[in-house]
Parts: C-alpha cells; structure tokens; sequence
C-alpha cells in the first residue's frame, strides 16, 4: 500500500502523526538579544497540527548569528523565551525541534563582534544583514583547530539548552551556504589540513557537529538540514553527487536518523537550479529517514512519496500563509496566498494573523 501525507512516521526518537513537517522560516520576530516574546508562541501554536515543525533557524552563539531579530539558544534569557513556544504546541497536540544555526561568513561584524568565521579566507558575494540594514560583506577569517573546539562547544550547548527549552529535539543546519555548508562544499573551502581536500574531509565538520550535538541528547533526538543542489549564497561544489553521496554514506554511519534537503528545480522561486536531483544516489546509501522540501504542493508532494525517492515533505512558505496546512491538505481545500513584504516585518501581520478554514479575514 502507497505511503500517504497523513501517516505517521517516526524520526528517531520523535513520532509524527502525519510527514507534513513545518520546514524552518527565518520570521525575525525575537528582540535585539535573540529572545522569543509572546508573538512567536501564537505563531507556532498555531500550526502545530504540523508532523512537525522545525523552528526557524536559531543562532548557537552570538558570534554565529548575523541576521536581525532571530533567536538564540546560548543564553538563559533566550530559553526562557522559548519555553512558553514548545509549551504551546506541545499543548496543542504537535511536536517541535530546534533548528540550530551558524552563519560563518555571513554574519558581519557588527553582529558578531569580530571577523566572521569559515572553512577559508574568503568574502561572501552579498550584502550582510545588520541592524543597520545590508552591509559590504567581510573577508572571513579561516577557522583555527581552537575555532573549531569552541564551535563544536556551542553546537553542544545550543543542543542541551534546546532541551532545557522543551524541544523534541534538534535540526542543524548544514545547508544554504551556512558554516557547515562553506565547509562541505569545495568552491569555498580551500582548507589543505584534515577540514580540506577530500570530499571525506570536507564532510569532518559535518560529522563532528552531529557528534558533538548527539553527545548531550542523544543521537536519537538529532537531525540535520542539507542543500544539495546548486549555489546558495556563492557556495557550491564542482561535484555535488560525490560530496553529498559521501555525506550521507557519513551520515548513515553515525546513526544520524533524519535528514531533510532544500532541493529546487529549474522552476524554483527560491535558487533555481537545472541541476537533476542528488538525493537519489543518497538515499541508495542512507537508511535513515529522509525529507525533501523546495516548492512542494500537496499532489506533487504526494507523488514524491508514491516514488519512494523520501520519507517526507517538509513546507514553507504555504506553512506561512495557511497555519491549518494539513487540514487543508486533508480536505484538499484552497490555500491563502503569502504576502511577502511582512516575511520579515516586527509585528503580528503576517505573522499570526492568516486565518484558518472558515474564519473571516480581518482588516
């Protein structure tokens, strides 16, 4: 019998009613020092009939987190904020992980508090956030053997402190040209010790940030986001299918038990690519269970499934626009259109106030 969207699945430790998973969406609603007040709780309450929702990208220090507004989890005043968010949904009836973030080259100064950090000496081909607005972007300083200790640290303590926060677990992003990313992919990293050269030494970071997380909750409570396909941020590879091959033959071995991909098509709104897919050849080599996410509607998502090619879909822009998705997938009912100047706006609209089925839309 076919899998369908609304069957459970389990991904490690986490059960899942359905494999609609809420994929993560930077929204820079917490205030100046990454805490959470009580417009992120509604917000994920609100969509807590998700499998699951992957919170938005979630800075481990301040020295990684170079976007305006976004939360945190190296601090106490940070847990705190979230704890009335996990709370919620758990009330609600849904699950919840932390999807845990550092930027490398793209945080700027200003942000961070020093040169940013990455695989090498290399500078970013795009403006950087600030509070301030976009900024010139900084040559980042390659990482020393002591970077990497103090990274793999607070990787480690994000985890535990998500944990304190009453999260299921923990998501790390490695993809969208993000620090795990700037190591993985070799048209960034040009590192000649045990973090360069080989595809398998590209991916040691990688591994040892899934390492380093699981050793404070536990493999079972871990899950990693990649993105396979394409340039992200000027980060790429000359050979995409080796390096994420090698990646997920790693992740396989580590015991990693999910793994959800940005993948986009030719047609994508967001980094559109004609590259064919990569996650075929890792599927043939990780056992675990695996999500895609990039422009997915209900029928094709559906499809995807019937193919056999992954375990899930994970959405984002339709979570933002429709906080009751799966109902509205169940029934296969129309869908709001998202309005995208109040992505990344301070207050509610746009924010908590989309309705759901059968709800009037308020001035």
């Amino acid at each position: 019998m076919m899998t369908s969207l609304f069957d459970p699945i389990s991904l490690g430790a986490i059960d899942c009613p359905n494999r609609i998973l809420m994929a993560p969406l930077t929204r820079g609603r917490a205030d100046r020092e990454g805490v959470h007040g009580p417009l992120a709780v509604e917000y994920y309450r609100q969509r807590a009939s998700a499998g699951l929702i992957i919170s938005e990208a979630t800075g481990i220090s301040k020295r990684g987190l170079g976007w305006p507004y976004a939360p945190g989890l190296w601090s106490d005043a940070q847990v705190e904020g979230w704890k009335p968010v996990t709370e919620a949904v758990h009330q609600a009836g849904g699950r919840i992980v932390a999807q845990l973030w550092h930027m490398g080259r793209l945080v700027h100064p200003s942000m961070g508090g020093d040169a940013p950090l990455s695989s090498s000496a290399t500078t970013a081909p795009v403006r950087l956030h600030t509070f301030e607005g976009k900024q010139e972007p900084v040559e980042a300083r390659p990482m020393t053997k002591s970077d990497v200790e103090e990274t793999l640290a607070d990787y480690a303590r994000a985890a535990a402190n998500a944990m304190r926060a009453g999260f299921d677990g923990v998501q790390i992003h490695g993809a969208n040209g993000y620090l795990i990313d700037q190591f993985l992919r070799d048209g960034v990293n040009r590192r000649e010790d045990e973090y360069g050269g080989s595809a398998e030494n590209r991916c040691r970071l990688m591994r040892e940030v899934c390492e380093a997380v699981a050793s404070e909750i536990g493999m079972e409570r871990t899950g990693l986001r990649l993105s396979p396909l394409g340039a992200v941020q000027g980060v790429d590879d000359s050979d995409p299918e080796t390096l994420f091959t090698t990646a997920a033959q790693i992740l396989d071995e580590i015991g990693l038990p999910w793994l959800e991909m940005r993948e986009p098509g030719p047609d994508s709104t967001f980094v559109a690519t004609e590259m064919e897919r990569v996650s075929p050849h890792m599927r043939a080599v990780y056992g675990g269970k695996m999500g895609l996410n990039s422009d997915f509607g209900r029928e094709d998502a559906q499809a995807m499934l019937d193919s056999g090619l992954c375990d899930f879909i994970a959405f984002g822009r339709p979570f933002i626009s429709n906080p009751d998705l799966v109902e509205r997938f169940r029934k296969d009912a129309p869908l709001n259109d998202w309005d995208k100047t109040t992505f990344y706006t301070r207050g509610p609209e746009g924010y908590v106030d989309y309705p759901a089925m059968g709800e009037e839309v308020t001035a």
